[in-house]
């Protein structure tokens, strides 16, 4: 295993990158739900970290998958994680600006809701396999896993901020987000092409 200094690094920024829009639908759930209780903060934050923990991993296996049939295919990995990445944040950015004069739409948060919002919060994530794909199973795990963990701190944070100040930051997570997954797409790509 090659567990140094980079692949923490780029494991946390992935997780705080990948966490903002669960963080963005938290702050909405915590501003409809000003009473929430410890417990169903936890679930909420449970199922967006359970999402961003086997969407990615989801990804590594179809990558490693492919790769380990089609070896040429592993030269692209570095075009794919930069396009995807850069992809996925310009979107997050783009709906983010889009997003700041609509207002967030209030209404019951039921199990099927937060499964709804925990997979379209981390179906991007999926495409993170390609960034993490020259890993092996248990850096790759260990990676998901450190996303997933970083995710339910944010969403939990998220959710309190929202209940006590509204959702005015969401739109600033996206931006952030979308910026942070850019650079990471950026430093994936100079990393193996240089």
């Amino acid at each position: 295993m090659n567990l140094n200094f980079v692949f923490f690094v780029n494991s946390f920024l992935l997780g705080i990158g990948l966490a903002m829009d669960a963080f963005s639908v938290s702050l909405a759930n915590g501003l409809n739900d000003p009473l929430m209780k410890k417990r169903k903060m936890c679930a909420i934050s449970g199922i967006f970290a359970f999402f961003q923990f086997i969407m990615p991993m989801i990804g590594w296996v179809c990558v490693s998958i492919i790769a380990d049939q089609f070896s040429v295919f592993e030269k692209f990995i570095p075009w794919i994680a930069l396009i995807l990445l850069s992809f996925i944040g310009g979107k997050m950015i783009y709906e983010s600006i889009k997003s700041q004069n609509e207002e967030i739409e209030k209404g019951a948060i039921t199990f099927l809701t937060l499964i709804v919002q925990g997979v379209a919060t981390s179906i991007d994530a999926l495409s993170v396999g390609f960034t993490i794909a020259e890993h092996t199973i248990w850096e790759a795990l260990l990676s998901c896993a450190i996303i997933g963990i970083l995710t339910f701190a944010i969403c939990l944070c998220g959710i309190l901020i929202g209940r006590k100040m509204g959702t005015k930051l969401a739109n600033k997570a996206g931006f952030i987000g979308g910026t942070i997954l850019i650079i990471i797409g950026l430093e994936i790509f100079i990393t193996n092409i240089f």
